[in-house]
């Protein structure tokens, strides 16, 4: 008889356990402009946490394929600077031991690049209890699009009413939904509490901190996991 956990809470990174959404934002705006384009730092907030084809579709609708491409290079490169400076959000490593001690499998449910996640991995400092991590190498197209999903439900082995995602954005309550997994929101990515809920989240916390508080006193959707197994 299997050993293996027979829930699983999968958990997005930027914005959700590291703070890194405003530096994609910086790494974004001064991309646009690199390549000769404006976007409004307001809509590319909008947009982060996207699949970087569709966050470029949406916010250069009428650039060529070379010029998003152009684009999507400084990005990387921009990006890659604010590495250093970037920093865990309140209880991102707490929440994840502690939904690894209470029996659930914990899944990196990310569609960041090999390069970033390996920075992220470091910070985070959690490998001991990751179960799974999905990365942009796993899926052709990322959130919304619910592939990312999909494949960590299956590294985790279990079904999508036998888990819990976590994020920050409304592309993460989305593509959850569209799997059947009930997501749980937090506001450390700078989108509001009612517009989270309004895409369909079931909870929405300040951040990983106060979705840990509400697992240790047993309220909630992760807490009611343990019903599910």
């Amino acid at each position: 008889m299997s050993d293996a956990p027979s829930t699983a809470v999968l958990f997005d990174i930027d914005g959700t356990l590291v703070d890194s959404n405003y530096a994609h934002i910086d790494a974004w705006w001064r991309a646009a402009r690199a390549a000769g384009e404006s976007v409004d730092a307001w809509r590319i907030h909008r947009a982060i946490g996207m699949d970087s084809a569709k966050l470029l579709e949406t916010l250069l609708p009428d650039a060529s394929d070379e010029t998003r491409d152009t684009v999507k290079q400084f990005h990387t490169a921009y990006f890659a600077e604010h590495m250093p400076q970037l920093r865990l959000l309140p209880g991102a490593r707490d929440l994840l031991r502690a939904v690894a001690e209470a029996g659930h499998a914990v899944v990196l449910a990310t569609s960041a690049p090999e390069h970033e996640l390996t920075r992220l991995r470091e910070l985070l400092d959690a490998e001991e209890w990751l179960t799974a991590v999905t990365s942009s190498e796993d899926v052709e197209q990322a959130k919304p699009d619910p592939g990312i999903i999909q494949v960590a439900l299956d590294r985790a082995g279990v079904r999508a009413d036998a888990a819990v995602m976590v994020g920050d954005a409304m592309w993460d309550v989305e593509s959850a939904g569209r799997v059947g997994v009930t997501c749980v929101a937090v506001m450390t990515g700078g989108i509001g509490g009612d517009e989270l809920r309004g895409a369909g989240a079931a909870e929405v916390h300040d951040d990983a901190a106060a979705v840990l508080a509400a697992l240790r006193s047993g309220d909630g959707a992760i807490a009611a996991l343990g019903g599910r197994a």
